[in-house]
């Protein structure tokens, strides 16, 4: 593999995983409009465990919570890093539940189309800018964020299900789904990349498992490199959207959406 296309490969995974254009559906726009082969499964795993770990390593004090919310759990214990970690489980089980079925149907391959990935982007584009636009004013950074109910994660459990289709975005869709709750664009984007960890994490740990079964551990040391470099944009990335949704809101992100979907469709027609 090319230096070149593992630049792109990782600078697509880190900027696009938590911002709400979808990287599953730009990494198969990488393989469906251009030359360059399928980067494999060695590096995906790369690629997906460099994001967590630079997301992990940005909320590190909220990786601290959820650590002390599981242990807490386990001792039955009430306390407000157990709701952290019993929220997020609660959204994340839906998506976990429908990705395994979705796998085992066989139906995945089937959704990677690029006309999928171009009418979603668009589609998926539109609530999204409304629930941008009913967005309450952000409380000040050194408010703490209000808690999220059982019956709030619950919901944006269900949509984060959406993200199941190429070009919808994981972070599109639960961020969306937290504006349309009542969450301020600060809270929707941290609860979003939050969330990104438990359905990050088991993607990697199935991808590690399908490598370990299959044996492909060619070309370690670039997987190693990929893993690097999709982390830092991925870091990057994180600092710069939690400050631009703050003072702009998600507009831009909408536009980019827009468009690159009405191009991929002229392209493509």
């Amino acid at each position: 593999m090319g230096l070149d296309h593992l630049l792109l490969l990782a600078a697509i995974q880190g900027i696009t995983e938590f911002v709400p254009v979808s990287s599953s559906g730009h990494l198969q726009l990488v393989h469906g409009l251009t030359a360059y082969p399928d980067h494999g499964l060695v590096i995906d795993v790369a690629l997906h465990a460099g994001t967590l770990l630079a997301v992990m390593a940005y909320f590190h004090r909220d990786v601290r919570l959820m650590l002390m919310g599981a242990r807490d759990l386990a001792r039955r214990q009430a306390s407000s890093s157990a709701h952290l970690m019993r929220v997020l489980a609660i959204a994340s089980l839906p998506v976990l539940l429908a990705g395994a079925a979705l796998v085992l149907s066989g139906a995945t391959d089937r959704l990677r189309a690029p006309e999928i990935v171009a009418w979603a982007s668009i589609v998926f584009a539109i609530p999204l800018w409304l629930a941008d636009r009913k967005a309450p004013p952000a409380a000040s950074e050194t408010e703490p964020p209000t808690p999220v109910s059982s019956r709030q994660a619950l919901l944006i459990g269900l949509a984060q299900m959406l993200a199941l289709i190429p070009g919808a975005s994981r972070a599109g869709v639960t961020i969306m789904a937290g504006l349309f709750l009542g969450f301020d664009r600060t809270q929707a984007a941290r609860f979003s990349m939050l969330l990104a960890m438990p359905v990050i994490a088991a993607f990697a740990l199935v991808g590690l498992v399908d490598l370990l079964q299959s044996g492909a551990y060619q070309a370690l040391g670039t997987a190693l490199f990929a893993a690097v470099l999709a982390g830092l944009f991925a870091f990057v990335t994180i600092h710069l959207f939690l400050k631009m949704t703050r003072r702009i809101g998600l507009l831009p992100f909408v536009i980019y959406r827009i468009g690159l979907g009405i191009g991929l469709l002229f392209l493509l027609g």
